[in-house]
């Protein structure tokens, strides 16, 4: 099909030629500085005044837009690479696609280059449109029952390419504790953490601090973000894992963005995600994380604390020293500590989290 392939070189040189990566909104608020002690966090965030933006927590009330926004992937016909698209909603029929040559994250995509461009609902095709220009050419795409379409927008016809939507998984959702595994929580109760709180439907509400304290460990752990299509940045869908009370991983709706070390998969201040491997609003999503604590001799530290992470089963953080502790978390000492999971103001959800203690 040649005048697919020139097209797919077509929008390879627009890419080139327009790289850029998604950002948070510049106009977002700066994240808030984290509570000195993470066992404090849940009453210093609930006196502190937030922006409310409408939140959503189930599918079916989280409106219109959700159904556009998520993840569209394959293979057209003639092409020689898949491409990934991630279709990120921003309020009021409002959204940003992302195109991603060789597919989705974690799924194909090279990493090089990314072509964003805005997209906009319209009633009257009931469908999410968008259309860019590359000199001459100009392209169209639409997103219509569970397929992102892409026309040459001068000439009509059948598309260019069909792109289903996906809805993926984490390879570690479910994942059952090992034998020797301390279960933190699993739907019974909160007996394990300080200001626990549990849904009525058997999840883990943000703000708990566990009542044990660890040294080097793996720990699992699933998060669900909510459907906050209005907010910006740092706004979105915010939590965080304090291992140790120490070291923050993000969590954070960062579905679309560039993976930077205030994003989901960052530690905070201190290593961007090798990937962003963040998944849409209200699909469960996993971390497995792995800690050696810092090493001491006479008080003073001889080796850093070192994390490696992975996202929904895909490896975001490898083996990475990190040299200090998160801004505003506990300072670094010998001692163990407890796991946090921030409590930032956004109903982030949490679900089967156990952990193993290492020597």
């Amino acid at each position: 099909m040649p005048r697919l392939r020139h097209w797919l070189f077509v929008l390879s040189l627009s890419v080139i030629a327009t790289a850029r990566c998604l950002a948070a909104d510049p106009a977002a608020p700066a994240k808030a500085a984290t509570p000195k002690s993470p066992a404090k966090a849940a009453a210093k965030a609930a006196a502190k005044p937030h922006k409310i933006y409408p939140a959503f927590l189930d599918a079916a009330t989280a409106g219109p837009d959700f159904k556009f926004q998520g993840e569209y992937a394959g293979q057209p016909d003639g092409a020689q690479i898949p491409w990934g698209v991630q279709v990120i909603a921003l309020g009021e029929g409002k959204f940003r696609m992302v195109a991603l040559p060789g597919g989705l994250p974690g799924a194909g995509w090279s990493k090089l280059l990314t072509l964003g461009f805005d997209a906009q609902f319209s009633p009257a095709k009931a469908a999410v449109t968008a259309a860019f220009a590359y000199e001459d050419r100009k392209i169209s795409v639409k997103i219509t029952g569970d397929k992102l379409l892409v026309y040459d927008a001068e000439e009509g016809g059948d598309p260019l390419a069909e792109l289903p939507r996906v809805d993926r998984k984490s390879p570690t959702l479910g994942a059952k504790p090992p034998a020797g595994a301390l279960v933190l929580f699993d739907g019974s109760g909160t007996q394990h953490f300080r200001d626990g709180r549990m849904t009525a439907d058997g999840l883990l509400m943000e703000g708990a601090t566990t009542k044990d304290k660890f040294q080097n460990f793996t720990l699992h752990v699933e998060f669900l973000l909510p459907f906050m299509p209005t907010a910006r940045g740092q706004g979105r869908a915010n939590s965080g894992i304090y291992c140790q009370g120490r070291y923050e991983v993000q969590v954070l709706d960062s579905f679309g963005l560039k993976g930077d070390d205030n994003e989901c998969g960052g530690i905070y201040h201190a290593s961007k995600p090798i990937v962003n491997m963040c998944l849409p609003p209200l699909a469960w999503q996993t971390y497995d994380i792995d800690l050696t604590a810092a090493k001491y001799q006479d008080g003073q530290k001889t080796a850093d604390t070192r994390m490696t992470v992975r996202h929904n089963g895909v490896l975001i953080q490898d083996n990475v020293a990190v040299t200090h502790s998160t801004p505003g978390g506990a300072k670094e000492s010998p001692e163990p500590g407890p796991i946090y999971l921030q409590n930032h103001g956004n109903p982030v959800r949490f679900r089967n989290v156990w952990i193993v203690v290492k020597k």
